[in-house]
């Protein structure tokens, strides 16, 4: 007989056992750990509310038109918190969403660019939106990355930066979109289905792809999880960290497109606390704050509860601070239960 290898007899070993040493048990536990036991809270999480708006809002609750409207709020600050999830796995964090889309949207719809977009096309008007949003990623990317700056401190002047110049082109004023081309095409329906919510549908399937079975993802995840060992294995961590933010400029810029449409008016008010939104969202998800694990499908649930939460609230005529805490008990219990699974794992929280 041969002799067993300390190696092999470590695997014999392990195999056996479960994450905690009990067994066969344990591929069970590990699973729920997992992406599957995170979107299985998430979607008891969702139904739990849906029912208390069923218990306390009734019949308004369950109506399509209201289904409609929960899902077009959450279209806008959808997109916003699936360009996050990119940021946040790479390790990185964006407080200036908020200013980018009241910038972006402004920018959009200035005189002169409407003007433009009334003589050529209405798509003037969206390229704009996207080259704002993509331009601001890109400073916020360059300082952090070559920089060498905190992107606390990179985002939080861009979030004063923006706000401000977005104050200075509209001089305070609200902008009416009169492009009446642009707000059909993109504020209108499709087989009685918001053409805002069919873009949410599209961004967060190209994001799920793009994190989850692109080349980019990948090095997404090495980044965020230890951005030495990616340097080391082969990657350009400053190029790939500023295309990070350059990705989420663009769908800030997409999401001044979606609420120029919607509200079919350009302030330098839009976006206000789209950051602690858009933030809350990808954390409650699932996704790392420290960075190294993303999840866009756990985003996706974390946008629709807390756009549930708010829609019973209004139902009900709660006003906004309730709101708020709600939503600031909502963070800190999710936060928590990322460290105890993180912990139990063997891994940094």
């Amino acid at each position: 007989m041969s002799a067993q290898t300390p190696a092999s007899e470590e695997r014999t070993r392990t195999e056996g056992d479960d994450a905690h040493g009990r067994g066969p048990l344990g591929g069970v536990t590990a699973r729920f750990s997992g992406p599957l036991g995170r979107n299985l809270g998430l979607v008891i999480a969702l139904a739990l509310l849906c029912l208390v708006g069923l218990i306390t809002a009734g019949d308004r609750f369950v109506t399509f038109d209201n289904t409609m409207t929960i899902l077009r709020l959450a279209s806008v600050i959808g997109v916003v918190s699936i360009g996050m999830t990119f940021v946040i796995t790479g390790g990185g964090i964006d407080l200036s969403v908020g200013a980018i889309v009241a910038l972006s949207s402004v920018w959009a719809s200035t005189i002169a660019t409407q003007t433009m977009a009334e003589n050529t096309h209405w798509i003037v008007m969206v390229s704009t939106a996207l080259l704002v949003g993509a331009g601001c990623g890109l400073v916020n990317g360059l300082l952090v990355a070559y920089g060498r700056m905190a992107p606390f401190i990179v985002t939080l002047a861009m979030l004063a930066g923006a706000r401000g110049l977005a104050e200075i082109i509209a001089q305070k004023r609200t902008q009416v979109v009169t492009v009446s081309e642009f707000v059909e095409a993109v504020g209108g329906r499709i087989l009685g289905i918001p053409v805002l919510v069919l873009i949410f549908v599209v961004v967060a399937v190209a994001g799920w792809v793009l994190l989850n079975r692109t080349t980019f993802g990948r090095r997404t995840l090495a980044v965020g999880g230890n951005q030495e060992a990616a340097r080391l294995a082969g990657i350009n961590v400053k190029r790939h960290t500023t295309s990070l933010y350059v990705l989420l400029g663009l769908a800030c810029g997409l999401a001044a497109v979606m609420l120029l449409a919607r509200t079919t008016a350009g302030t330098s008010t839009h976006g206000m606390l789209y950051e602690l939104d858009a933030i809350a969202a990808v954390v409650i998800g699932g996704t790392l704050l420290s960075g190294g694990r993303g999840t866009i499908v756990g985003t996706v649930f974390g946008v629709l509860i807390f756009t549930t939460l708010t829609n019973v609230f209004t139902l009900n005529n709660l006003d906004t601070s309730t709101q708020a805490v709600a939503k600031g008990v909502i963070i800190v219990v999710a936060v928590l239960l990322q460290q105890r699974v993180a912990s139990r794992n063997g891994s940094p929280p």
